[in-house]
């Protein structure tokens, strides 16, 4: 096992810089996620770590070694690719050996090898079958069960299980995430699928055009958020933004919107503000709730609702823009009707007109 330490990272094709100074610690025996929207650089930063992609500026260290300019092979990394990458006209073992082939290892040994990782990945029965005849998630597997083999301080993982139905991407994560508790290797994912890395990974980095928006754990994401990048990227649905203006007083914040509309927020710490400003309000659906006509604080109409089961979502066309609620499956409203809205406000999030976040005060349970 190793940590990982990025140190003002710059990466540029030709005139076009795609990661800017970026400065990153994955902690020894971690579960890292890289998390961001298609060209935020997410996949372009594993390739560097991994040597497939020449560093501009900065430093890579790996454990106590300086590896920026070493080859992949001598970095102590093995990396599985979203498309498996797997020679055809091979079996599942020899697959998972070919490192240990191409090293000569005794034939003996590859057997022994390829056994006991079949054991760990479930594929003990098809060691023998080709990868055509493999469903998407055994050759999954196999990929990974042939950087396994390699043994190496650290598992890049890039967008391995995008090509996979729902529920074998489901499955995976499962296999995933037992993998990690097993073996306790440092482990770097690299995801557009904020399900994946909420669910997996114990420190979530959220890239936005080549920098760090925020990095910490799911928790810290999901209820602290940084910025209105951030809180907009992380949730499902996500999180309603309302306009807004912040007014201080001696008893916190005030929030007023619309004409009529008046919300006392609990203490939190903005420091140097005073007077008033345009800010945003933002709410997760989940904190919303659908109350009788006049007792809440917003009133809309309903303008389409999603029965989940045990969940619903209703959508409701408001004066101060669209919002969501999540709302237990049992309660029934139809698109048309008109509701009122009571927001949460120990759960209210404020961002200023940089879109950075003023702290919250309350913690949740």
């Amino acid at each position: 096992m190793a940590s990982v330490e990025l140190a003002g990272i710059s990466k540029r094709f030709g005139g076009h810089e795609v990661i800017r100074g970026l400065n990153l610690s994955v902690p020894d025996g971690s579960f890292t996620a890289l998390l961001g929207p298609s060209g935020c650089g997410k996949s372009t930063m594993l390739r560097m770590i991994a040597g497939l992609e020449t560093v501009s500026d900065g430093t890579i260290r790996i454990g106590t070694r300086e590896v920026t300019h070493l080859e992949p092979k001598a970095r102590g990394v093995a990396m599985v690719f979203q498309n498996y990458a797997l020679y055809p006209h091979l079996t599942v073992a020899e697959n998972i050996c070919f490192s240990m082939s191409l090293a000569r290892e005794p034939k003996a040994k590859q057997r022994e090898m390829a056994a006991r990782i079949a054991k760990m990945l479930h594929l003990e029965e098809l060691l023998e079958r080709k990868p055509a005849q493999l469903s998407g998630g055994q050759r999954q597997r196999v990929a990974i069960g042939r950087a396994l083999v390699r043994d190496p301080q650290v598992f890049l993982f890039d967008e391995p299980l995008s090509n996979l139905d729902a529920l074998l991407r489901v499955q995976m994560r499962l296999e995933l995430a037992k993998l990690h508790n097993d073996l306790k290797t440092t482990m770097i994912y690299v995801t557009h699928d904020q399900v994946e890395a909420m669910t997996l990974a114990d420190q979530i980095v959220v890239l936005d055009k080549g920098v760090i928006s925020q990095a910490g754990s799911p928790w810290e994401l999901y209820n602290r958020p940084a910025n209105r990048f951030v809180a907009g990227f992380i949730g499902s649905p996500a999180m309603n933004f309302l306009p807004a203006r912040a007014r201080a007083g001696s008893g916190g914040l005030t929030l007023t919107m619309g004409d009529d509309i008046a919300l006392a927020l609990p203490p939190r710490a903005v420091p140097g503000f005073t007077g008033e400003r345009a800010v945003e309000l933002g709410i997760r659906p989940e904190h919303v709730k659908l109350t009788s006509e006049g007792g809440g604080q917003i009133a809309g109409r309903v303008s389409v609702v999603e029965y989940l089961g045990n969940t619903s979502y209703t959508y409701v066309d408001t004066a101060l823009g669209p919002m969501i609620v999540e709302s237990d499956g049992g309660v029934k409203v139809e698109p048309g009707e008109t509701v009122s809205l009571s927001i949460d406000t120990e759960k209210a999030h404020v961002f200023d007109d940089k879109g950075l976040a003023w702290t919250q005060t309350t913690e949740a349970a």
